[in-house]
Order: C-alpha cells, then sequence, then structure tokens
C-alpha cells in the first residue's frame, strides 16, 4: 500500500505517520516512512533550497520545478523500489502539496499541475490520500511554534512566513481536490487528540486493507 498524508502546515501530519506506523508495524507489516520534499538523496539537496527563509525570492516557476524534481527522483528511487519490495510506503506530503501549494496557493493552472505531477509520478498515485485538515489560524500558530522549538524557524521557515490568505487558498486546494478524487482522497478533521484523530486514520487505513485482502 502507498498511502500520503497531506494539509496546511501544523495539521500534524507526522505525528499522525508515526502512530500509523506503530498499527501496522504491529500487524506485522513492513513500513517505509518518507517525506516530499527530501525524501531521496538529491531530494534532501532540494530540500535546503526549497524550505529555507533565505530563498523567499525563488520565482514560483522554479520553485514548481524543483519540487516536480524531487518527486521524480523520490518515486525512481525511494517508493516504487519499496512498494515492489512488498513494503507499505507512508509519505509526508506527495503530488498533491504541488497543486494545493502552487495552484491554487500560487495562483497557477490546477489541471496543468495534474498533467506535470503526473509525468513526475510515472503514473504512480497513492492507494489512500489522508487529508488532515485544519483552520488555516491554527495550523500556522501551530507549525511557528514548532520551528521555533526545533530551532527550523530559518532552515525550514519559508512556508510558515506566508500569509494566512495564501494558507487559507491552499487549505480550499485541498479541499477542492479532494472532492475532484474522491476516490482515493479522504478528509480527516485534525482539531482533537493525536489519539481521537489516529483512531480516524487507522480506520481508514484498515477498511483499505481488508478491501484488498477481498480482491486479492
Amino acid at each position: 500500500m502507498f498511502l500520503t498524508f497531506e494539509g496546511i502546515e501544523g495539521t500534524g501530519k507526522s505525528t499522525q505517520i508515526a502512530l500509523l506506523k506503530e498499527h501496522l508495524e504491529a500487524r506485522g507489516l513492513r513500513v517505509l516512512v518518507t517525506m516530499e520534499p527530501g525524501g531521496s538523496r538529491i531530494g534532501a539537496e532540494l530540500r535546503r533550497v526549497l524550505l529555507s527563509l533565505e530563498n523567499r525570492d525563488i520565482t514560483p516557476q522554479a520553485e514548481l520545478f524543483l519540487y516536480l524534481a524531487d518527486r521524480a527522483q523520490h518515486v525512481a528511487q525511494v517508493v516504487r523500489p519499496a512498494l515492489l519490495a512488498g513494503m507499505v510506503v507512508l509519505s509526508d506530503r506527495f503530488a498533491d502539496s504541488t497543486v494545493a501549494y502552487q495552484a491554487y496557493g500560487r495562483g497557477m493552472d490546477p489541471e496543468e499541475l495534474h498533467r506535470l505531477n503526473t509525468l513526475a509520478v510515472g503514473g504512480l498515485w497513492p492507494d489512500l490520500t489522508i487529508l488532515l485538515d485544519i483552520s488555516p489560524e491554527e495550523g500556522l500558530a501551530r507549525a511557528v511554534d514548532r520551528n521555533r522549538r526545533e530551532g527550523k524557524t530559518v532552515a525550514e521557515g519559508r512556508f510558515e512566513a506566508e500569509s494566512l490568505a495564501f494558507h487559507a487558498r491552499v487549505r480550499q486546494g485541498y479541499r477542492t481536490w479532494a472532492v475532484r478524487f474522491p476516490e482515493r482522497m479522504r478528509v480527516v478533521p485534525a482539531t482533537g487528540t493525536p489519539e481521537d484523530i489516529a483512531r480516524d486514520v487507522i480506520a481508514l487505513v484498515d477498511a483499505l486493507a481488508a478491501a484488498k485482502d477481498r480482491h486479492a
């Protein structure tokens, strides 16, 4: 299974991935946790460029193609090999982030970006995408506090420095895309406790696994 987690800043994606990993491993499954940007060796270099607050002058077009390059490398070197090896892959962000951030956030054409994403992923789409949904005000406050505690305000704070209006557009983009692809994307409110949210996430993943077993 290939499972991805999406959402604006501060939705708790990494926490939910860790809890899901624990659940899946308890069932005897082998799990790979990865992320975008930065899931591959080359991607780690691109992540430093893309997220650094020092690079606020990057153009939207350059930003887009760096994300697509990261994704192409990530799929080829990390995601696809792990899936072929029989592992469950959990990715913190994937192609939907580009549509939400660069199309709805930056004002690019979402359909064109979807076509570019299709090229970058080589036809590999997630079995399930969990969209953790929260208000921009709460999510941004969480993210800024997290970066401050972890000392990443400069190194990984470029998107946290964007306006509240930008994050509102990104959130709306995610929600629009979830309506566009209901067979793959599921919206999970991210306002409860981590344990409550995890129960919702695990229920969706277990249902998917059961459906796959029935059709195996």
